[in-house]
């Protein structure tokens, strides 16, 4: 046995179904508008573009008659003028100071013989090796600390050298007198 209000309750889902239905059709049927009407917008965005490229009509196109007055200016204008922009892009003024315009540069507007900037790493980079370079110039030029300290090793160096050196030739020549002198007694010896 089941209560009125269950009963009711289910009738009103029943109720509720037809009209659901209509509401999904009617939703997708906004959706279907929607688009068309987008669609429109740029269809006409288009055209107007092309109106203003192929410049149809009595009126010119005024950026371009003031280009072919002004000969001297950059090609830059022209192909800002012409870009294509996406979606609903032109049909929208944006005034944003903060966007950037991005431009395309031809090979023959780089500019290779300017300075070039270089980077901190880079900057960094040269002045060590000038910094080194220095700092041999000054070294074998005797300026440094390092310098002077091995230049005084050296010199002591030297001393001990030739102090050997003398020592070695007196050990000699003692060494020669005494065989010389050995030798003398032996033939005075053998003489007798």
């Amino acid at each position: 046995m089941r209560s009125s209000k269950q009963k009711s309750r289910r009738q009103g889902l029943g109720s509720i179904m037809p009209h659901l239905s209509s509401f999904w059709s009617l939703r997708d049927r906004a959706v279907e508008i929607q688009a068309k009407i987008l669609m429109e917008i740029l269809h006409l965005g288009k055209e107007e573009e092309e109106q203003e490229e192929g410049g149809e009509g009595a009126t010119g196109d005024p950026k371009k008659d003031k280009k072919s007055l002004d000969s001297d200016e950059s090609d830059e204008d022209d192909e800002d003028y012409q870009q294509k922009r996406k979606g609903v892009e032109g049909l929208i003024d944006i005034e944003n100071p903060n966007r950037v315009i991005q431009t395309t540069k031809k090979v023959t507007q780089l500019d290779l013989d300017g300075p070039k900037e270089l980077s901190r790493r880079e900057r960094e980079e040269i002045e060590k090796q000038k910094a080194k370079e220095r700092y041999m110039k000054m070294h074998l030029a005797g300026k440094t600390e390092q310098a002077k300290a091995d230049l005084a090793r050296l010199a002591i160096i030297r001393k001990q050298r030739e102090e050997a050196a003398r020592k070695k030739e007196e050990e000699r020549k003692a060494k020669d007198e005494a065989a010389m002198a050995g030798k003398r007694l032996q033939s005075l010896s053998l003489n007798k």
